[in-house]
């Protein structure tokens, strides 16, 4: 059988291994099926005759030849990479604004790295992020007040492209001594008789309205605020009770802070994609930006589902 030539998608594959820490999370990272994942790995260790990593390891422990081959992957593809894109600026003369809109108010937690990621690769695209609260974040990318929206609904009615991002698990978040905890997950009635803390948005961003309350005829009390850790201290002091994503709140449930339930049997799900025009869709720095954002966030979220066109 013809040995396996080593390939920058092997190199890739080994980072993805070491930096996401299992190979179900490295093939969700590069976008494959855990046996296409495997089979790459089998051939390049058919080809040294060693193996790369201890499989029954998480997170895997390299050998000295997985060590190795690691080194020059980290060697070699910022340099890929760098490349890439010098080409596309000699090619297309890139430069100018990627100004952001974001209708989720959670997201600057994790869109900030993202971002600081982006500036190192494209230090001559100037990155702006549209000031204050916008309902109709999509109008102002049409109105080209902004060049991007990170919003959580694709409109099949809207004349932009939509690039997914992730999926996530929303969870009802509730007081330590709620009654409410001594259920596995909550329904639609369970939140009639409560003030639902959210954010200042339209009930049609809400997830948990759009989802599960309004389809029930369920309208609870609301109460609003800007701040998610203020959200949160109104609902340990039994003010009330919030959905909010399972990542952004991980750290308050470690400490015991509050206490989250699953809405829903099977749980609530959110999404967000970024939406632009098809002319910014075509930049090669969009689809880079995407791709930043997509693996900053999978490192460092807690529970998140990678999304792909």
């Amino acid at each position: 059988m013809q040995q396996s030539v080593l390939e920058i998608r092997h190199l890739r594959t080994l980072v993805a291994l070491r930096d996401a820490g299992s190979l179900v999370r490295a093939a969700q990272l590069l976008n494959l099926t855990q046996s296409a994942l495997s089979h790459q790995v089998k051939l390049l260790e058919e080809r040294y005759g060693v193996t790369l990593f201890e499989r029954k390891s998480v997170p895997p422990q390299f050998s000295a030849t997985g060590l190795r081959l690691l080194g020059l992957a980290d060697a070699v593809l910022p340099q890929v990479e760098e490349a890439e894109r010098d080409v596309a600026r000699i090619a297309q003369g890139l430069a100018g604004q990627l100004r952001i809109v974001v209708e989720c108010h959670t997201c600057f937690d994790w869109l900030m790295p993202a971002m600081d990621a982006f500036r190192e690769r494209w230090p001559e695209v100037e990155l702006d992020i549209v000031s204050g609260f916008h309902p109709d974040p999509i109008a102002l990318v049409l109105q080209d007040r902004a060049d991007i929206a990170i919003v959580s609904e694709q409109d099949a009615g809207e004349t932009v492209d939509f690039h997914p991002l992730f999926r996530f698990e929303i969870m009802a978040l509730l007081a330590n001594d709620h009654p409410l905890t001594a259920k596995p997950h909550l329904v639609a009635k369970d939140f009639a008789d409560e003030t639902l803390i959210t954010y200042p948005v339209p009930d049609d961003m809400l997830d948990v309205v759009r989802q599960v309350l309004e389809p029930a005829g369920i309208k609870p009390a609301r109460r609003t605020t800007e701040l998610t850790i203020a959200m949160l201290q109104l609902v340990a002091s039994g003010r009330g009770i919030a959905t909010l994503p399972l990542w952004a709140v991980q750290s308050y449930l470690d400490r015991g802070y509050v206490t989250a339930r699953p809405v829903g049997r099977k749980g609530l799900t959110g999404h967000l994609y970024v939406a632009c025009t098809s002319t910014t869709s075509g930049r090669p720095w969009l689809a880079d930006f995407v791709a930043i954002t997509r693996e900053s966030c999978f490192l460092t979220l807690s529970e998140i589902e990678l999304l792909y066109g």
